[in-house]
């Protein structure tokens, strides 16, 4: 069944715009949750940005489901949440939670092993 996202993309907007792709969960794009933790690993290819987004609620059992999560551009998940384009110049091996409003620096811990 095809999923049917949050957002519209006819009203994107350029805000993070050359940075590649990255994996994103459902609970961003189809439910529309905010994201709550990010964190950039070492690029699988050129085309991959090493950004991986989620909302932060995530079960391990969800997050290993691969029908839970996609591959996007950066710039779309940028305009399901703006406050990810202050986080986007991280080196791999940066992650942020979101506290207060704002994005804090924490120690990586991707929530599994698989992405």
């Amino acid at each position: 069944m095809p999923k049917t996202f949050f957002r519209d993309a006819s009203t994107f907007r350029p805000i993070a715009v050359g940075y590649g792709s990255c994996i994103a969960t459902d609970r961003i794009t189809v439910d529309g949750a905010q994201v709550g933790y990010l964190y950039r690993e070492m690029p699988n290819g050129p085309d991959d940005s090493g950004w991986r987004f989620f909302a932060g609620d995530e079960p391990k059992e969800y997050v290993e489901n691969p029908s839970n999560l996609g591959l996007y551009d950066v710039n779309t998940i940028a305009n399901y949440d703006v406050l990810i384009a202050s986080c986007l110049e991280a080196p791999p091996g940066s992650a942020f939670s979101r506290f207060a409003g704002k994005f804090i620096p924490e120690k990586l811990e991707p929530p599994t092993d698989r992405l």
